[in-house]
């Protein structure tokens, strides 16, 4: 390092670029997932990238959405989505009959299931996975949060009938049954039934720490497409074909076609790219400010961009309405909480964001603003032209409202409230994204114009996400939430103790404990809408429902909307069988996918 140094301090100033450019290749080289192949093991693979490492191989403890498509690699459910089609298609049971009532659904499981370590998939490993672990008050999965039904908010039943079938049985009408409730993964009893049943020196289960980032791939026992092979600290996860899994070809063949799956972990978007454009990577997702030089090299790059119209992901800025305390310390502080709790300030902030000049500057065209917690492909999304509410730019608007609220200008043009407090808060979101960084920089920007001095600052995920679940420390945040066509999915966002209701978070089981907690009474009205609107049957009804609960989230702005970007990925022209949607992306039917060179 010695020698280095004096070698590039003695180099003229003009090769500096020169040697910088040459470092950034050879780091990219380096961390190319391309070259991660043995002589030995040449195989058909499928190489992507991630923004993080994984926090957990643990599905129900897992809390990151942007790892949830690499660990569904691991595990499948009764039944599963056909992404392109919308349609409820059967996975590992085959069958499925509801009773005359609707309350209760027998599966039929397939014939000859396995784990991936050879062990028998049955009957009992569905009613393990159910009673003893999604329905387990000492376990804190937001998988419980779905499953509640009505007021009451009961769980189903589940009990085995014989060594294929299971029976479901739901306490109420429960539109969303089939749907929501028995896609989730089955689990190995024969591999964690002990540890859901021992407890640690705090009386809690043991599982709460199996199958973390640190276990041997080789014990962790699945029964999707894919087992894990190795997972690199801040490299890679890699899964290999899993031989045990029940899906054939038309001819019979084992399912899925493609050996090996690596997953790079890359905590950067631009060297995301730079590792597509050198080969290195299989597919990208084609952010705004990528589009027009991935478009100009689909023909040399051999690749393909895919359009799959408006994502079903959200994105928006929400305040903490927390009003609690811990170790009577307030989570916010009172002087901002009281901002931030005043509806009309957050409508005022609503109207001070610019969304089509985001969609113009920072999604290059490639966006439509957004108004509704709801997918737009959901058949009950409630348009604006339907009514729904909109906060178009409006910076006259904005500041009345700010002045009714009892805020106003200093000598400075500074937005202060009625005691002479500068306006000014903190705005985390996660680091790495350049589109959300981008974002966060226009809002500071805009806010600025009504007088608010907005502090961003992007932080490492697991950072960002254990303030915005665990912690609760913090002010103002920029995120997203991938949404689908089912409302009641979503409902562990709306209710009010739900574990992804983040604008005003209970504690989780586990958690420190929190004194003062409130719930605003149109808080508890969505949270009461949503179980209104899984209980009617019929869908007319359904969707008015539905609809009154994004009236009510556009009118108190939990979360203020932003920008729907267009869904679009970028995708080598070897694979063969990529049937590409909004809802699942371009590997959703992996099974079925080839790899043609």
């Amino acid at each position: 390092m010695k020698i280095f140094s004096k070698i590039f301090l003695s180099i003229k100033h003009f090769w500096l670029p020169i040697i910088l450019a040459l470092i950034t290749v050879l780091t990219v080289t380096a961390c190319n997932p391309a070259n991660f192949k043995s002589a030995a093991a040449q195989v058909p693979q499928l190489v992507r990238s991630i923004l993080s490492d994984p926090q957990t191989f643990n599905f129900p403890l897992n809390q990151d959405a942007s790892t949830t498509g690499l660990l569904l690699l691991l595990y499948e459910g009764l039944i599963t989505e056909n992404y392109q089609t919308g349609k409820v298609e059967p996975a590992l049971a085959e069958s499925w009959q509801f009773s005359d009532d609707k309350l209760k659904i027998v599966f039929t499981l397939r014939e000859g299931l396995k784990w991936s370590d050879g062990q028998p998939l049955t009957v009992d490993d569905v009613v393990f996975t159910y009673n003893d672990i999604y329905f387990n008050k000492a376990i804190p999965t937001d998988v419980r949060d779905v499953l509640r039904i009505g007021e009451s908010g009961k769980l189903p039943s589940v009990k085995k009938i014989d060594e294929r079938r299971v029976e479901f049985i739901v306490p109420e009408p429960f539109a969303p049954f089939l749907r929501s409730a028995t896609g989730y993964p089955i689990l190995p009893a024969h591999t964690l039934e002990k540890s859901v049943k021992t407890k640690d020196q705090e009386g809690k289960p043991i599982f709460l720490s199996q199958w973390g980032v640190d276990t041997p791939p080789d014990q962790i026992i699945v029964n999707g497409p894919y087992k894990l092979e190795r997972y690199d600290t801040s490299q890679r996860v890699v899964f290999r074909r899993n031989p045990y899994y029940w899906r054939k070809g038309s001819k019979g063949e084992p399912q899925p076609y493609i050996e090996r799956i690596v997953w790079q972990i890359v905590e950067s978007t631009d060297t995301s790219l730079l590792q597509f454009r050198s080969g290195g990577l299989d597919t990208v997702g084609v952010s705004p400010d990528y589009f027009s030089l991935l478009k100009l090299q689909e023909k040399q790059g051999n690749f393909k961009i895919y359009n799959g119209g408006p994502a079903t992901s959200t994105s928006f800025v929400w305040f903490n309405l927390n009003k609690g305390k811990r170790n009577g310390k307030p989570l916010v502080n009172p002087v901002k909480s009281r901002w931030f709790n005043n509806l009309q300030f957050r409508q005022a902030v609503a109207y001070a964001i610019d969304r089509q000049t985001i969609i113009n500057n920072t999604f290059r065209g490639l966006g439509t603003t957004q108004n509704s917690p709801i997918s737009v492909q959901s058949p009950y999304y409630l348009s604006p032209k339907e009514g729904l509410k909109v906060y178009d730019y409006n910076l006259k608007k904005s500041k009345e409202l700010l002045l009714k609220a009892g805020f106003k200008y200093n000598d400075k043009n500074q937005l202060v409230d009625a005691e002479g407090n500068r306006v000014r808060f903190t705005l985390l979101t996660n680091a790495g994204n350049k589109i959300r960084e981008a974002m966060g920089s226009q809002i500071k920007q805009d806010l600025s114009k009504i007088g608010i001095q907005v502090d961003f600052t992007p932080i490492a995920w697991n950072t960002f996400t254990d303030k915005i679940s665990n912690s609760l420390d913090w002010e103002a945040s920029l995120m997203g939430l991938t949404g689908g066509l089912e409302p009641n999915d979503g409902a562990n966002v709306w209710n009010p103790e739900g574990g992804l209701h983040m604008f005003n978070q209970k504690p989780q089981p586990g958690q420190q404990p929190i004194q003062g907690w409130e719930v605003a009474p149109w808080e508890a009205q969505i949270g009461q809408l949503y179980i209104k609107g899984a209980r009617e049957l019929d869908e007319a009804k359904r969707k008015e429902i539905y609809a009154e609960t994004q009236r009510i989230t556009q009118e108190n702005l939990p979360f203020i909307y932003l920008v729907n970007p267009l869904s679009l990925s970028a995708v080598r022209n070897r694979f063969e069988g990529i049937r590409f949607s909004a809802l699942g992306g371009a590997f959703w039917n992996i099974h079925e996918i080839k790899v043609t060179d």
